[in-house]
């Protein structure tokens, strides 16, 4: 599904220049749920930026579905994250003055389907995250992990490829967390591909795959 080649990204230039990932090597086959672990400054968050192509790398390459990325132009990454790809983040990223539901249908309307058709899609995958009855509320009238379900249902709305999901929990407490979790879960079970990164080792353990950063480095990488 994703395969990266000694991937390298440095950050600044001359004595002010950090090595954030170090020739990394790494494959991600469909329907794998992988989680990335590992401390602040390992090169979790910047290996995940240059797989899911928000971000370009120094040196190397990623090969998504075997073809090269890198040679791709912006206007062709960007199609590419609109169509095949989802995003969670941890600050959920959702738009306060948009419903629930028209948040999750936003990307789809910006893929050019109908209002009544994103607006079904949407509805949707927000069924699938069990938020279906809170589709006409707003950001601020919905908990901390019920806006991650939001999200969460806005990266399936399109059904990707990959999911990137970078700290979902991170502001959550260990029950919403655990519920939010559970949606992973679930969505690895009916098929999903998804790479999460995580500080946490305990939310690393629902991941078939746990593999730990340090240092712009793999160190290891488990399979259960």
């Amino acid at each position: 599904m994703i395969r990266a080649e000694k991937l390298t990204k440095i950050f600044g230039q001359g004595d002010l220049a950090f090595t954030a990932l170090k020739e990394v090597d790494l494959t991600i086959a469909e329907k794998e749920f992988v989680a990335i672990i590992g401390p602040s400054g390992a090169g979790k968050s910047t290996l995940l930026y240059q797989l899911s192509l928000l971000d370009d790398p120094t040196s190397g390459e990623i090969f998504l579905d075997n073809q090269p990325t890198l040679g791709l132009t912006q206007s062709q990454k960007t199609l590419k994250r609109l169509n095949e790809l989802g995003y969670i983040f941890q600050d959920y990223a959702l738009l306060p003055e948009l419903t629930a539901l028209e948040n999750v249908a936003l990307p789809l309307l910006m893929q050019s389907l109908s209002k009544r058709n994103a607006n079904a899609k949407a509805f949707e995958a927000l069924n699938r995250v069990g938020l279906g009855d809170k589709a006409k509320n707003l950001p601020s009238q919905l908990s901390g992990g019920q806006q991650q379900r939001v999200s969460i249902a806005r990266a399936i709305a399109h059904n990707p490829k990959i999911i990137f999901a970078d700290e979902p929990t991170a502001n959550l407490d260990t029950k919403t967390s655990g519920e939010v979790l559970k949606v992973f879960m679930d969505l690895h079970n009916q098929g999903q591909t998804i790479i999460m990164i995580t500080h946490e080792q305990e939310f690393a353990e629902v991941a078939q795959r746990i593999i730990e950063m340090k240092d712009g480095m793999i160190l290891s990488d488990k399979r259960k």
